[in-house]
This record gives structure tokens, C-alpha cells and sequence, in this order.
């Protein structure tokens, strides 16, 4: 329902739980890409791409932009101009309401395509914000546009990425609109961490880059209900925490609590 690298996490493998990122001088100056040694590129690239369709899309995908911890990467009215895919670290976008509150609309991490939300009115319509120092490749849309009608898998690929945003909203509005906060929060859980063991990393263990409260944002939630579900999971012995730090001790248990409420539904 919801949809990070170990150069992006720390020294965290498979079976380990990912460290803190290494943290590392930002500035403002761009970098040339090579796309075909990234080590990404079957996250966020077509497969079976040949030799002089990757040439091209290196071209295309031509400088790498860092972004410090607390910047942004774009900001809601911005002109839209280029999709990123993230290459290191981890990113919240987010919007504000007409009240003045944040409202966390999603979370993304190293393999994925962010900025999709300025494609339809020609500007960006909500914040990116950098939870710890990032990296992102600079891929301009006119230009995946005009290559995309070349190079028909990158065309599919694209709309694939499109159609994965769908389901994910769909996933947040199921989130919203009928799950209690145990629910909720298993959920959030179960795919954090499988989106992160397909990156090579633990099936059990992440590090939480975003607060408490962002995840409340993100899920509806108040603070004080995200404290107080994470401290009924400890009791149940379903996961230890340790301060950003999560350990799923019974998988099964997340899941039963997710499962049975898409039974009653």
C-alpha cells in the first residue's frame, strides 16, 4: 500500500539493522551521472535496456543535486521541470493546510521517483523535504518525454511509475479511511521495512528517518496515539524500540493486525 542504499544508510546488509548515514559536505555543485555503474538502476530504470539506450539516457539523466538534511528539494508552486530519483538518503513530501498545520502526504527513499505531483498542472503542489542528507539524479521532463516515444520500455517504465503513485494513494486512503491506529501503524511497518529488504537490508530491523509525529501526519494519527500504539506493540511483544530504532520481533502479528481488518471490509 505504501511504497536507501547502504552507501545512503550506513554500513547496514541484509540481516543487519541499517546505521545512522554517513553525513558528508552538501553544495551546490552538480555532478556527472553515469547511470549503467549505479548500483540503483534497476530500481528506478527500465531492465534489459541496451547499450546505446543507456548511453541515451545518460545524457538525458546528465547531473546529480545534493540536498542537505532539512532543505528542499522542490517547494509547493515551484515551476516543474525535471523528475528526480533519488539516489542516497530519504525524503517527506508534504503540504499546508489552509489552517497553517503540515501535512505529511508521503515518504520516499533511494530507488524512487519523486516529483510526479507537477506533472499535470506544470507546477509542484507540495513540498520535498530532506529527512538526512540526500542525493538525487536530475532527469528533465521535456526531455524523458521526447526520449520516452524512442525507447518504448522507457515509456512503460514511466508509466509504470505513474500507476505504482495510484495504487499508493489508494493504499493511504484505505490507511484513512477505515483503519484504527494499530492498524494503521502495522501497515506502515510492514512496508517500510519491505521496501527496505528490497534494498538489501534487514527483513526486521530499520532505523526510522522521520519522527513520531511525522508518521502521525502521514497516518492521520496524533502524536500521543503513535507513542502510545508503538508502546502496546513493546508490550505485546511484537517489536522492540529503541529510540529510531525498530525491531520487528513477530511479523505475523503485524500482518494478522493489517489482514483482519481487509476482512471486514
Amino acid at each position: 500500500m505504501f511504497e536507501v542504499t547502504p552507501e545512503s544508510m550506513g554500513t547496514g546488509k541484509r540481516g543487519e539493522a541499517p546505521g545512522e548515514a554517513r553525513l558528508q559536505p552538501i553544495n551546490p555543485v552538480t555532478i556527472k551521472v553515469a547511470c549503467s555503474n549505479c548500483n540503483l538502476r534497476e530500481l528506478c530504470m527500465p531492465m534489459g535496456l541496451k547499450a546505446d539506450e543507456m548511453d541515451r539516457i545518460e545524457e538525458v539523466v546528465a547531473v546529480r543535486r545534493k540536498v542537505k538534511r532539512g532543505g528542499r528539494l522542490y517547494s509547493n508552486g515551484e515551476k516543474f521541470t525535471s523528475l528526480f530519483a533519488i539516489r542516497t538518503g530519504f525524503f517527506k513530501t508534504c503540504i499546508t493546510t489552509e489552517d497553517g498545520r503540515n501535512q505529511v502526504t508521503g515518504f520516499q527513499m533511494a530507488g524512487e521517483i519523486i516529483g510526479l505531483d507537477g506533472i499535470v498542472r506544470e507546477h509542484h503542489t507540495c513540498d520535498a523535504v530532506a529527512l538526512e542528507d540526500a542525493e538525487v539524479c536530475v532527469m528533465p521532463f521535456d526531455r524523458i518525454e521526447e526520449l520516452s516515444r524512442e525507447v518504448v520500455s522507457l515509456q512503460r517504465h514511466v508509466h509504470k511509475i505513474m500507476s505504482r503513485e495510484i495504487v499508493r494513494e489508494h493504499g493511504v486512503m484505505l490507511l484513512l479511511g477505515s483503519m484504527r491506529a494499530e492498524e494503521r501503524l502495522a501497515a506502515f511497518l510492514l512496508n517500510l521495512v519491505q521496501r527496505l529488504h528490497a534494498r538489501g537490508f534487514s527483513q526486521s530491523e530499520l532505523l526510522l528517518r522521520m519522527t513520531r509525529e511525522e508518521i502521525g501526519s502521514y497516518l492521520g494519527l496524533k502524536l500521543e496515539t503513535v507513542s502510545r500504539t508503538f508502546s502496546k506493540f513493546v508490550e505485546d511483544k511484537i517489536v522492540e524500540v529503541k529510540q529510531r530504532h525498530v525491531r520487528i520481533l513477530d511479523t505475523e502479528a503485524l500482518k494478522l493486525i493489517v489482514n483482519n481488518n481487509q476482512k471486514t471490509c
